[in-house]
C-alpha cells in the first residue's frame, strides 16, 4: 500500500533520522519516505516523515519553527558540546555558583537573533568535506558564525546546589539553530564551561510529541489497516504559506500545470512568494508562485490529478 501525507514519529533514542527512514520504508513497503530535520542519534522526539509524494513538502516543512526541551550541566565541557563527547575541561563539585536571578538573566539575553559558530561535530560542510570528520582527523578549523533566531526561551527546572548545577529549559527556535552550541553558549554567559546533557524536540511546526507514534505503533497500524487516519495531509502543515481558492474552471487548468489568476477580489498576500492554491470544494490544487503585477499564479508543485496529467509531477 502507498501513503501520502505526513507521518509524524516520536524518534526513538539510538537511531539516525536516516535510520528512522529506512525501518519506516521496511515497515510500510514503499520507498518515497523523506525527513524534515535531522536529529542526533541520542536525541528523541518529533521527527515528521514525508510520505509518497508529500516528500515534496520537505522544503518547506523543515522551515518552520522548532521547539525543544533540553538540559545544560554547568562545570565541565565536552569535544561534541554534549554528553557524548569526551571532556575536555572539568571544574572542581561545587566550583560553580549560580542563583535564579543570574540564569534567568543569562537565558533572557538570548531572545532573539543571536549567531552561532557551528560546532565541529555537526554534518557542516567547509570545502567539501563535514565537519565532523574533520573533527574525528584530530583537526579544527575556523567556522564562520550563522544567524538564528531564539524565538521563546524559558528556565523549566533548577538544580543549583547540585555539584554540578543542571538547568532545564524549553526553546523555540529557526530552523539550523544548535541546541547544544546554545547550552555551551548559556554557560560562557554565565561565567563557566557548560554541556547539553538531555534533548527532545517536542515540536516540529504545528506537530507536538501528542501527535507522534513510536515505530512499534506505526507498523501495528499498518498491519491493521489503520494508519491512514493518522497521516495528515502535507498542504495543512505548510500554513506558513498564505492560501487562496481559485474557480472550479481555474482550478481544472492549474492541474493541467498552466497559470491561472489570482481570484479577483481577494486581497494579495502581503509576502510575494508561493500560495496554496485550492477548488472550490477545498481540494488542495498546488502551490503556486504569485506574481503580484500581473495577479497571476504560476505553478510550482502541482499536487492535484487531470485527465491530461494521470499523475501528479
Amino acid at each position: 500500500m502507498n501513503y501520502e501525507g505526513v507521518l509524524p514519529v516520536n524518534k526513538p533514542a539510538g537511531f539516525t533520522s536516516h535510520d528512522v527512514v529506512a525501518k519506516v520504508r521496511r515497515l510500510l513497503g514503499m520507498k518515497r519516505i523523506g525527513h524534515t530535520g535531522t536529529l542526533d542519534p541520542q536525541v528523541t522526539g518529533v521527527l515528521p516523515l514525508c510520505l509518497g509524494r508529500a516528500t515534496r513538502f520537505v522544503e518547506y516543512i523543515q522551515e518552520l519553527p522548532k521547539e525543544y526541551e533540553a538540559e545544560l550541566t554547568i562545570g565541565y565541557s565536552t569535544d561534541t558540546e554534549d554528553w557524548t563527547g569526551e571532556t575536555v575541561e572539568r571544574l572542581n563539585p561545587g566550583e560553580a555558583v549560580l542563583t535564579e536571578q543570574n540564569v534567568a538573566a543569562a537565558l533572557s539575553a538570548f531572545i532573539g537573533t543571536i549567531e552561532q559558530v557551528p560546532p565541529m561535530y555537526s554534518a557542516v560542510k567547509v570545502g567539501g568535506k563535514k565537519l565532523y570528520e574533520l573533527a574525528r582527523e584530530g583537526k579544527e578549523i575556523e567556522r564562520k558564525a550563522r544567524t538564528v533566531e531564539i524565538y521563546e526561551l524559558e528556565t523549566t527546572g533548577l538544580e543549583l546546589t547540585s555539584d554540578y548545577p543542571t538547568i532545564r529549559f524549553r526553546v523555540l527556535c529557526s530552523k539550523g539553530t544548535y541546541i547544544r552550541t546554545l547550552c555551551v553558549d548559556i554557560g560562557k554567559a554565565l561565567g563557566y564551561p557548560a554541556v547539553m546533557t538531555g534533548l527532545v524536540r517536542s515540536r516540529s511546526g504545528s506537530l507536538g510529541l501528542a501527535d507522534c507514534l513510536s515505530l512499534e505503533q506505526i507498523g501495528e497500524l499498518h498491519l491493521a489497516g489503520a494508519l491512514d487516519a493518522r497521516i495528515i495531509p502535507g498542504d495543512r502543515l505548510a500554513t506558513h504559506l498564505p492560501a487562496c481558492t481559485v474557480s472550479e474552471l481555474d482550478a481544472a487548468h492549474a492541474a493541467q500545470g498552466k497559470t491561472v489568476p489570482f481570484p479577483d477580489g481577494a486581497p494579495l498576500p502581503e509576502q510575494p512568494g508561493l500560495v496554496r492554491t485550492y477548488d472550490p470544494k477545498g481540494g488542495f490544487v498546488g502551490l503556486f508562485r504569485l506574481d503580484a503585477d500581473s495577479r497571476t499564479l504560476r505553478p510550482e508543485k502541482v499536487f492535484a490529478l487531470s485527465p491530461s496529467r494521470p499523475e501528479a509531477e
